[in-house]
């Protein structure tokens, strides 16, 4: 697909400029575009916190970030040009007096560089913030269209339920045109993410068998090793639902499961993404006991990792999971009778995210015997290699006639090229105006609403909450879930 060019001048502006974010993913991806030579001419960056820094410290912190967790080797030369770029502004945001600094300093930018009020917003603070800046920039005359583009990008979590994200909504766009509102996802700027739509459709030898009539059932998995360290006071109002499976999975089941657009426009993509969501089965207490399993994690076999309880800022009898996994069936022609199994959890025994698509055997084959010949699988590894492999069939070398599992496997990060950091590529497409691999408001309403109806059983009904031992797969309980008594979770 042909690159969009970029020309106009852009000023970012990052609310939450002193957090982990900015210092680890956001300030890194932009250095990156940056020595690519891949951002707008007199490009401006505006670094808004609440700390007391001066240009030097804060920019001494950028430097040792991008040191440490920028993907390209550290260029003393590139990093004094591009050092020159940003700004730090020290700016109370909840209070519409100090909002004059930062419309000064934007005027300042302008008249320098002669360039129209062209402004990308980044909110990097807590959620509650969302609204309230908005709220203010758009008081103070920072959003104003007759002076340029304005864009907004949204970190999760977009509301912490179906009410509260309408209401960030309805907020949200009162202020900006839903086409100018990136709610991002970082999952969706993975490489192998974005690669799965090119995988299905520039390929008709797998498209004309990804449907029913060949597919047996599709995994999706995204397992963590690490558990919930420090971020236990979040944890304990999110819980593995809301924190994976309302966003990065549901994500990853509308791209393995959607139609073929249209075109490669954004609002095509989406559409066909969101009757996914649409096409999941209604939620009740029925769906919920026979097709998910939550679970917590226990201490480790040797007892050196604590249980999920005793983690900081975690309540010793919290209800809270760790880990769930859910079967589901998408109702259109397509997917009819295709179980999809989806799977997420933290303290497990490695970090892993990947789909695989499980085909049918034919309905007779020559060389079962006592072979017990593995089906054919399609693995679309996500992390941590960008991987695919095709596990096929063959006949062992040699005079037995034994069949045996083979790999057609590539690899897209395991040699000299480096793929582009997920945050890197959606900076990338929010400077271009492309909102391809950001969230649209009415996928985020459905995937609240699945979620919520979830939630809601869990809350009023009689749902166990099953334990697992960290570093194993999970509970056995979810084993219930697989439809055969010969069925598994494939594990590479």
């Amino acid at each position: 697909m042909k690159e969009l060019k970029i020309v106009e001048p852009n000023i970012f502006v990052i609310f939450g400029a002193t957090g982990d974010l900015t210092y680890r993913k956001l300030m890194p991806a932009v250095y990156n575009l940056y020595i690519q030579d891949l951002l707008p001419k007199n490009f401006s960056i505006v670094c808004i916190g609440r700390r007391e820094f001066s240009q030097e410290d804060y920019s001494g912190n950028v430097k040792n970030s991008i040191k440490e967790f920028s993907k390209n080797t550290f260029d003393e030369e590139k990093w004094k040009e591009f050092s020159l770029i940003f700004e730090y502004l020290k700016l109370d945001f909840v209070k519409d007096d100090t909002y004059a600094s930062l419309k000064d300093l934007i005027n300042n930018l302008c008249n320098k560089y002669g360039c129209s009020e062209n402004i990308m917003y980044y909110m990097a603070v807590s959620p509650e913030y969302f609204s309230v800046i908005a709220d203010k920039l758009n008081k103070n005359g920072l959003v104003r269209k007759d002076k340029g583009i304005k864009r907004i990008i949204i970190e999760k979590p977009f509301g912490e339920n179906l009410k509260s994200a309408r209401e960030l909504n309805k907020k949200i766009t009162e202020i900006f045109t839903e086409k100018d509102i990136y709610r991002i996802d970082h999952y969706l700027g993975k490489e192998m993410i974005q690669n799965i739509m090119a995988i299905r459709f520039a390929n008709p030898i797998l498209e004309s068998i990804w449907n029913h009539r060949y597919i047996d059932n599709i995994q999706i998995t995204s397992n963590e090793s690490l558990g919930v360290l420090s971020r236990g006071q979040y944890y304990e109002k999110s819980g593995a639902l809301k924190d994976m499976l309302q966003n990065h999975m549901l994500q990853l089941l509308t791209l393995i499961a959607m139609e073929p657009p249209t075109s490669l426009d954004t609002e095509s993509i989406r559409d066909e993404k969101v009757k996914v969501l649409r096409a999941i089965p209604k939620v009740d207490e029925e769906f919920v006991l026979n097709n998910i399993v939550r679970a917590q994690y226990l201490e480790d076999k040797e007892g050196t990792l604590k249980a999920y309880r005793d983690e900081e800022n975690v309540s010793k009898d919290s209800n809270v999971e760790t880990f769930v996994a859910l079967k589901c069936f998408i109702n259109n022609y397509r997917w009819t009778g295709v179980p999809f199994y989806i799977r997420t959890g933290k303290r497990l025994r490695k970090k892993i995210t990947e789909v695989i698509i499980e085909f049918k055997n034919a309905p007779f084959v020559l060389y079962n015997g006592e072979n017990n010949i593995q089906p054919n699988l399609l693995v679309i590894r996500i992390h941590p290699d960008e991987r695919i492999f095709l596990n096929l069939n063959v006949k062992k070398q040699g005079n037995e006639n034994e069949i045996i599992p083979i790999q057609m496997d590539f690899c897209q990060n395991c040699h000299s090229i480096v793929s582009a950091e997920a945050y890197e590529k959606l900076m990338y497409d929010a400077i271009r105006g492309d909102s391809t691999l950001f969230t649209r408001w009415d996928e985020t309403e459905f995937s609240w609403k699945f979620v919520e109806k979830i939630l809601d059983i869990w809350k009023n009904k009689d749902i166990p909450l099953y334990t697992y031992t960290s570093l194993t797969d999970g509970p056995k309980e979810m084993d219930g879930l697989l439809d055969r008594k010969n069925m598994k979770w494939w594990d590479f």
